[in-house]
C-alpha cells in the first residue's frame, strides 16, 4: 500500500512536533477532513500547509483568520495522556490500513486500549438501540461467532445491538467508536463495558478528548465504523436510524452492505429489509457474512491475524483528498474553459447555486456546474474557510 508522504523541504519535525502540527491544522476553524488532505497535498507538508492557511482565509474574506495555537494542540496532548490514550496519525504505520483508505479519514485518532486491535479484519454489527430479545440474541451470536474464527467487531458502543456485539466479542478483542472525546463514555451505563473491552480492545475517537458528544458527531463517527470494516452487518434498524447512515456509508466506501431480514409488520426491521430489498446481502449468521467476503474467508482459512497481510488486495490504495495534477495550477485561480474571463465572485456564486442545506454529491456537482474535480476543489475550500459551506460523511456537501 502506498501512504500518504507528509515530507517537507523544511528541517525534519520532531515526533512531538508533529503531533502538535497535525492538530493545530485539524482543529483550526473551517477545516475539515478534505480540506486537511488537500492542503497537504498542495502544500507538500503540514507546516507548510499551516503557515498557507491565514493567506488562503484571507483570500477567501475572512478577517483576522489565526490557525490553532500550540497550547491549545499541546492542550489536548496533555489531555489524551491523562486518559491513557495514544494520538495516532494518518501518516503512521499504526494508523488502520482500511481506514486510511476512505476519502475523508480522519488526519488523527484517539485510541485508548489495545492497539493491536486494529491491525485484524474486521466486520461492523450494528443495529437499533431499542432491540428485540431476537435481534439481541442474533447480534450476540454473529458476533461472537465472528470474533471466535479471528474477525474483529466493531460498533459504536450504543445501546441495544452495539453493545450486544461488543460484550458477546469482548474475549477475542472489540472495537468501539466514540461521538464525542474518548474520555466521554455515552451512554454512561456503558462504563463498565468501555473499561473492559480496553484489554483486548479499544475505544476509538476523532474528537479531542473532553468533549461531550452532540447529534452532529454521530453521523461523522458512522463513517469510520464502516471505514474500519471489510463489510457492515445491520441487524434491526428503523427505517431513519443512524444505522442506515452508516450502511450508506460503506456503500460510499465500497464496503459490503449485509443485513438480517425482520418480520414486515416490525418497525425495527423496517430499516433491514429496505437494506435488502435495495440490494444488501442477506445474512443469517457467521458463515454467511464469510460467504459475502471471500477476502475474508482467505483470512480465517489461513489464519491470518493481521489485516496488512491483504488490505491492499480487498480493497485499491486511495489517497485521502488526493488531487489531480493541475490542483497547484487550480489553486492559483486557473478557471476552467467555459469559465475563462469569469470573476472568483462568479465561480463561487455559481458553486453556491447549485447547493442547498440538503447534502449533494461532489460528483454532481462537478456535472451540474461543468467544473472539472481539479477546478472545482480550490472554489470548495475557499467557500468552506468563509462559512459558507460544509462538508460531510461521504463526501457530500451542503450550505451552511
Amino acid at each position: 500500500m502506498r501512504l500518504l508522504s507528509f515530507n517537507t523541504p523544511h528541517t525534519p519535525l520532531t515526533a512531538k512536533d508533529d503531533d502538535l502540527s497535525f492538530l493545530r491544522l485539524i482543529r483550526s476553524r473551517r477545516v475539515g477532513h478534505a480540506t486537511f488532505h488537500r492542503m497537504i497535498a498542495e502544500h507538500g507538508g503540514v507546516a507548510a500547509a499551516l503557515d498557507a492557511l491565514p493567506e488562503i482565509a484571507r483570500q477567501a474574506g475572512v478577517k483576522d483568520y489565526t490557525t490553532c495555537t500550540e497550547a491549545a494542540a499541546f492542550a489536548e496532548l496533555k489531555a489524551g495522556r491523562k486518559a491513557n490514550a495514544r494520538l495516532v496519525r494518518c501518516d503512521q504505520h499504526e494508523y488502520p490500513a482500511l481506514l486510511r483508505q476512505i476519502s475523508d479519514a480522519p488526519p488523527v485518532i484517539w485510541v485508548k486500549g489495545n492497539l493491536s486491535a486494529l491491525n485484524r479484519p474486521m466486520i461492523a454489527v450494528i443495529g437499533a438501540r431499542n432491540a428485540s430479545s431476537l435481534g439481541l440474541r442474533m447480534a450476540r451470536g454473529m458476533a461472537g461467532a465472528l470474533s471466535e474464527m479471528g474477525i474483529g467487531i466493531v460498533a459504536g458502543l450504543a445501546r441495544g445491538i452495539d453493545t450486544a456485539a461488543h460484550e458477546a466479542s469482548l474475549k477475542a478483542g472489540t472495537v468501539a467508536v466514540m461521538a464525542g472525546g474518548i474520555d466521554q463514555i455515552y451512554p454512561a451505563e456503558n462504563s463498565a463495558l468501555a473499561a473492559m473491552l480496553c484489554d483486548r480492545g479499544c475505544l476509538l475517537s476523532e474528537q479531542p478528548p473532553g468533549l461531550s458528544p452532540v447529534a452532529r458527531h454521530f453521523p461523522l463517527r458512522n463513517r469510520i465504523i464502516s471505514g474500519l470494516s471489510h463489510g457492515v452487518v445491520v441487524v434491526e434498524a428503523a427505517v431513519k436510524s443512524g444505522s442506515l447512515i452508516t450502511a450508506r456509508d460503506a456503500l460510499d466506501q465500497g464496503r459490503e452492505v449485509m443485513a438480517v431480514p425482520g418480520h414486515p409488520v416490525d418497525g425495527r426491521a423496517g430499516g433491514c429489509n429496505q437494506l435488502l430489498r435495495d440490494g444488501a446481502t442477506l445474512v443469517r449468521n457467521a458463515e454467511d457474512v464469510l460467504l459475502a467476503l471471500p477476502q475474508l474467508q482467505q483470512a480465517v482459512a489461513t489464519g491470518e491475524g493481521t489485516l496488512r497481510n491483504f488490505a491492499d488486495d480487498a480493497f485499491p490504495a486511495v489517497a485521502p483528498g488526493r488531487p489531480s495534477a493541475n490542483i497547484t495550477a487550480a489553486a492559483q485561480g486557473d478557471l476552467p474553459l467555459p469559465h475563462r474571463g469569469a470573476s472568483v465572485a462568479q465561480v463561487d456564486a455559481q458553486v453556491l447555486s447549485h447547493l442547498s442545506p440538503s447534502p449533494t454529491e461532489e460528483n454532481a456537482l462537478i456535472r451540474d456546474t461543468g467544473l472539472s474535480a481539479a477546478n472545482l476543489a480550490p472554489v470548495l475550500l475557499r467557500l468552506e474557510l468563509s462559512g459558507k459551506l460544509t462538508r460531510l460523511a461521504g463526501g457530500r456537501i451542503a450550505l451552511l
